[in-house]
């Protein structure tokens, strides 16, 4: 059937119809997809080269690095991403000559109203629907390189229907997810390496051992080529430079625009699989990648916006989108490094999902945070703001409740503290996606 091309308007409505679909609850499989890309005339396999990536905590980081290499090299990338902070069209960046855009309404609308008409009332889950449409939309436009984040595990994720791509990636493995994926590091692993593919080389970051033998075990089922951080490549703060090093030689790099020492590993992955993946890349792309690169809410400082300006001029707004216990580590770490560097006491603004472990996550900040200030999101399952007050006082860490983000770094900037504190906004990529919104500053 020919789909009526919608007017840009029409975006909020067709995203409003995905979110009445069914399954509501998570479902992984990959048989509703198979379906609809079908119907759609496998457009998933008329796709560029796609690199997969997988993995609990880094994967959006690793995916915006190897972006930012291959454009630095001039390659025309498409990224699919996931979830969005502030926009849907935050997950679909098509790639151009000299950088990608994101995907205006107008096209995004008409492709998901495509898949909508073909799906023809079938059940399948919103994510089902934005990645079929992905893949509609990339299939469209000629690119060197699809990088492809995989939105929850990853055996039955629907991205997985790709074949074969170039090369995998696995970032580090953590608990999260478990009423979909598994309680134990060993299930959660196992769902991650079902990405794996004959024949296809995979990057594996730095993982506990009880992780990496899974993976090494599901490799060496479907014959996949492993490549693993520790053991075939490194990636080390030295001197306040990545050195990056594997089989192919040594790569002597510029820290990583994205700050805090886990961005040296999620560097390192995405350069060992853009160099398995046999693309060949100059070393000057590396170089720029690492000064060039974006992704917003990962320890991202906020220099402007609105919600800044309700700051003192002497105090620090950064804003990070982690949410899980091992999150939360790197998180501290990058903190700790900061306090080095320049000395100045820690409020947390908090928000989170009663799916989530809060006190696994804040337990990270006990002795380093002088203050919690906790607020709730605008999502079904959110922790309320005194719930979180009580988890961050059996903690240790003082705490207090505030109806929103505004209010709270408003307390902030008010406190008897001095210095003038350094503020974190974390918790949750909700919050986040309010945060941006709220400042004005959502991304590009």
């Amino acid at each position: 059937m020919n789909v009526p091309r919608p007017k840009a308007a029409d975006l909020a409505s067709v995203a409003a119809r995905l979110l009445a679909l069914h399954p509501k609850r998570i479902d992984l499989s990959l048989g509703r997809i198979e379906r609809l890309l079908a119907a759609l005339g496998h457009p998933e396999r008329r796709l560029p080269p796609v690199v997969h990536v997988a993995g609990t905590n880094g994967k959006g980081s690793t995916v915006a690095f190897a972006r930012a290499i291959l454009e630095a090299a001039g390659k025309i990338v498409h990224v699919y991403t996931s979830p969005h902070l502030v926009r849907i069209n935050e997950r679909f960046r098509l790639g151009r000559t000299g950088g990608g855009v994101l995907v205006d309404d107008e096209e995004l609308a008409e492709a998901l109203a495509e898949c909508e008409a073909k799906n023809n009332n079938a059940p399948i889950t919103v994510f089902e629907m934005e990645t079929a449409a992905a893949f509609l939309l990339f299939s469209r436009y000629t690119a060197d390189v699809l990088l492809l984040e995989v939105g929850l595990g990853g055996r039955l994720d629907a991205t997985n229907v790709v074949e074969r791509p170039l090369a995998s990636a696995i970032t580090r493995v953590s608990i999260d997810h478990r009423e979909f994926l598994g309680d134990t590091l060993e299930r959660i692993a196992a769902e991650k390496a079902g990405i794996l593919k004959p024949n296809v080389p995979a990057v594996i970051a730095s993982q506990a051992r009880e992780a990496l033998g899974v993976i090494e075990r599901q490799a060496a089922r479907v014959r996949a080529p492993l490549s693993i951080a520790g053991e075939n490549w490194t990636a080390t703060e030295e001197h306040g430079r990545l050195v990056y090093q594997d089989g192919d030689g040594l790569l002597d790099l510029p820290a990583p625009k994205l700050y805090g020492r886990h961005q040296f590993e999620n560097a390192g992955a995405a350069i060992a699989a853009l160099r398995v993946s046999g693309l060949k890349l100059p070393a000057a792309a590396f170089e720029d990648g690492m000064t060039r690169v974006e992704w917003p809410a990962r320890m991202q400082r906020l220099s402007q916006g609105a919600l800044v300006s309700r700051l003192p001029p002497e105090c620090e707004l950064w804003l990070d989108g982690g949410h899980n216990p091992d999150g939360g580590r790197a998180i501290a770490a990058a903190l700790a490094d900061l306090e080095e560097r320049v000395s100045r006491p820690l409020v947390l603004i908090v928000g989170m999902l009663t799916t989530k472990d809060a006190a696994g996550f804040l337990k990270n900040f006990s002795g380093l945070a002088s203050r919690v200030i906790a607020v709730s999101i605008h999502q079904e399952k959110a922790v309320s703001a005194s719930a979180l007050v009580n988890v961050a006082r059996d903690i240790g860490i003082p705490a207090m409740a505030r109806d929103d983000v505004g209010s709270a770094v408003e307390v902030a900037g008010r406190l008897d503290l001095h210095p003038a504190p350094r503020i974190l906004i974390t918790g949750s990529l909700y919050l986040a996606g309010e945060v941006l919104a709220a400042n004005g500053t959502p991304p590009q």
